[in-house]
C-alpha cells in the first residue's frame, strides 16, 4: 500500500507509461452522484496545505510516526522497503511539519468516510444537450455516405440529395429507363425523338447512367450547364427514355428525352471526377420529321459530331458559301454517329459555312449547327409556306445570307428561313433584297432576322434587320431599302429607322439619295 501511495505521488512524464497508481481511481463510483470527502475546521485544512508542500516520502513519514505511532527505525526500514532512495532526508523533512498528530484522527483524512452530493445539474444538462447533437451529427453523416450513385465523396459531381420521392427515386434509377427497340419507328405513326431507338456501346453500364442521371438531378460545382433559352433545368419528373449511351471521341456520352427537353451528359472515358462533366439541356417539344433529324452528340476542338434519326439514309456536308460546289459524304457509324466535321458556331471567321444535308427518302433537309444540342433548319420560300433548300438560286440566296447566322447563335433557334420578298430599284442598280427570319421555341420572343444586298460596297458585309412577330412583307412598303416592319443597316454600315427619314451615299461615285417611309 505504501509503495502504492508514492507511486501515486510521481508526476508523469512524457514517453513512459504511467502506473496505475497514477492514474485517477476507477472505484468507488456512484452514477448521478459525486463522493467527496468530509470537510475539517482550520487545523485540518492548515495540515493538508502543509502537507501539499512536502514531498511524498515526507508525507509518508509523518503518517507512519503520527497515525501508526512508529519509531524512526521502523519508519526508515519501511521506507527503504517501498523504494524511496534516501529515508533520512524523508524523516528530516517530515521534521519541518509541526503540526499536531491528533488531526490525522480527523474526517477529513480518513478515506473510508465519504460523502455524497448531486453534481451540477445545469452543466450536466448542458452536457447531456451536446451529447445528443454529436450523435445525431453522427447519424446523418452516416446516412448520407450512403447515398446512391457517387455519394458526396471527394470530386463527385452531383450535389446532395434534396428530397426523397417515388418520383425522384425512379427518375435516378437506371432501370427504369425508357428502352426503344430499334425498329419501333418503322411502325409508328409519329417521327420524333419519342420512336428514337436506343444505340450506343454503354447503354448496359449502369455505372454511367446512374451518374448521368444523378448529376441531371443535382448537378454539382464540377459540372458545366448548359441550356437554350427558355428551356427548364430542373431535374426529370419520371424516367426518361433513352437515346444514346456510348463513347465518342475522348468522351463518354449519355442522351436523354423526356417529352419536353433532349439532354446530353458527358464525361471523360476514365470517369475521373476531377475532369468536371458538361450537360446540356434543349427544348424539343412539337419536333417531327422536319426537326428531329440529328441531335449533336460531342462537341470539342471547334469540331462537332451529330446522332441521326433512324429514317435519315444518307448525309452530305455542304458549303454554304460555295453553293456551286457538290455537297460531300459524310460517314456514319452503324450506331449514327457521324465523323467530326468543323463546327461554323465555334469558328472565328465566315471563310466557310459547313451545312448538313440529312436524306430520308422523301427529301433532302440542311440543317446546321448554331452552338446547341439541336442543329437548326434552315429554310427557303415565303415565312407562310417554307420549304426545303434544294433550286440553285436557292443556294445562292444562302451564300450571301449564311454569315448573318453568327447573329443567332446559342439563342434557341429551330429554323431560319430565308426568301426574297421584293424586286426594287436601288441607287446602283435593281436586285432582289432577301430576308430570313429564324424560328424559335413555342413561345418564344420576336426572332432576329436579316435583309443582305445583293452587291456589296468595298470592304463591307451585309447587316442585319431586327424585325416583330410578323414574317410577312408588308405589300405597301416596297421601297429601295425599306425591311419589312424595323430598321436596317446598309451593307456600307449605316442604318435607317422604318418610318423615318434619312440619306447616304452607297459609294463615292453614286449620287446622294433620300427616302422617306410611308
Amino acid at each position: 500500500m505504501l509503495r502504492g501511495a508514492l507511486a501515486a505521488g510521481l508526476p508523469l512524464r512524457l514517453g513512459c507509461l504511467p502506473r496505475r497508481a497514477q492514474l485517477p481511481a476507477v472505484l468507488p463510483l456512484v452514477w448521478g452522484l459525486r463522493l467527496l470527502p468530509h470537510s475539517g475546521g482550520a487545523g485540518e485544512l492548515r495540515l493538508e496545505k502543509r502537507l501539499s508542500e512536502v514531498s511524498g516520502p515526507a508525507r509518508a513519514a509523518f503518517v507512519l510516526r503520527g497515525l501508526e505511532e512508529l519509531a524512526d527505525g521502523e519508519v526508515r526500514r519501511e521506507l527503504a522497503a517501498a523504494g524511496v532512495a534516501d529515508p533520512h532526508a524523508a524523516l528530516t523533512e517530515a521534521d519541518g511539519v509541526t503540526a499536531p498528530y491528533a488531526l490525522l484522527a480527523s474526517p477529513e483524512f480518513d478515506p473510508c468516510s465519504l460523502q455524497a452530493r448531486p453534481p451540477d445539474l445545469e452543466r450536466r444538462r448542458r452536457y447531456g444537450r451536446a451529447a445528443l447533437a454529436a450523435v445525431a451529427a453522427l447519424l446523418v453523416s452516416g446516412g448520407m455516405l450512403g447515398l446512391p450513385g457517387d455519394g458526396l465523396g471527394h470530386g463527385a459531381l452531383s450535389a446532395p440529395l434534396y428530397a426523397r420521392n417515388p418520383a425522384a427515386e425512379q427518375a435516378l434509377d437506371p432501370g427504369a429507363l425508357r428502352v426503344v427497340a430499334a425498329t419501333l419507328w418503322k411502325g409508328s405513326p409519329r417521327t420524333d425523338f419519342t420512336v428514337w431507338p436506343t444505340r450506343g456501346d454503354r447503354t448496359e453500364d449502369t455505372g454511367l447512367l446512374r451518374r448521368a442521371l444523378t448529376v441531371w438531378a443535382r448537378p454539382g460545382s464540377g459540372v458545366r450547364t448548359s441550356a437554350t433559352p427558355r428551356t427548364p433545368v430542373g431535374p426529370p419528373m419520371g424516367a426518361p427514355q433513352l437515346l444514346y449511351a456510348g463513347e465518342v471521341g475522348a468522351s463518354a456520352v449519355v442522351l436523354f428525352h423526356d417529352g419536353l427537353r433532349v439532354v446530353r451528359y458527358a464525361e471523360p472515358r476514365n470517369a475521373d471526377p476531377s475532369e468536371g462533366a458538361a450537360l446540356d439541356f434543349a427544348r424539343v417539344d412539337g419536333a417531327d420529321a422536319t426537326s428531329a433529324g440529328a441531335l449533336v452528340v460531342d462537341r470539342a476542338g471547334g469540331r462537332v459530331r451529330y446522332l441521326t434519326a433512324p429514317w435519315v439514309r444518307g448525309v452530305a456536308v455542304r458549303d454554304l458559301l460555295a453553293p456551286g460546289r457538290a455537297p460531300r459524304t459524310l460517314h456514319r457509324s452503324p450506331d449514327g454517329v457521324t465523323d467530326a466535321l468543323t463546327s461554323p458556331a465555334t469558328a472565328g471567321g465566315c471563310r466557310s459555312w459547313d451545312a448538313v444535308e440529312l436524306a430520308d427518302g422523301t427529301a433532302v433537309r440542311l440543317v446546321t449547327d448554331l452552338g446547341e444540342l439541336a442543329p437548326a433548319r434552315l429554310t427557303s420560300g415565303p415565312p407562310a409556306k417554307p420549304h426545303d433548300v434544294s433550286r440553285r438560286a436557292e443556294f445562292e440566296s444562302w451564300a450571301r445570307t449564311a454569315c448573318l447566322l453568327t447573329a443567332v447563335r446559342s439563342h434557341g433557334v429551330r429554323s431560319v428561313n430565308s426568301w426574297v420578298y421584293a424586286t426594287q430599284p436601288l441607287p446602283e442598280g435593281t436586285a432582289p433584297p432577301s430576308g430570313c427570319a429564324p424560328g424559335r421555341t413555342p413561345g418564344g420572343a420576336p426572332a432576329a432576322g436579316c435583309s443582305p444586298s445583293s452587291r456589296r460596297c468595298p470592304g463591307s458585309r451585309p447587316g442585319a434587320v431586327r424585325r416583330g412577330p410578323s414574317r410577312r412583307a408588308p405589300r405597301t412598303r416596297r421601297r429601295a431599302g425599306h425591311a419589312p416592319h424595323g430598321y436596317w443597316r446598309a451593307c456600307c454600315g449605316s442604318r435607317a429607322a422604318a418610318g423615318g427619314t434619312c440619306s447616304r451615299r452607297a459609294a463615292s461615285s453614286s449620287p446622294r439619295w433620300r427616302r422617306r417611309a410611308g
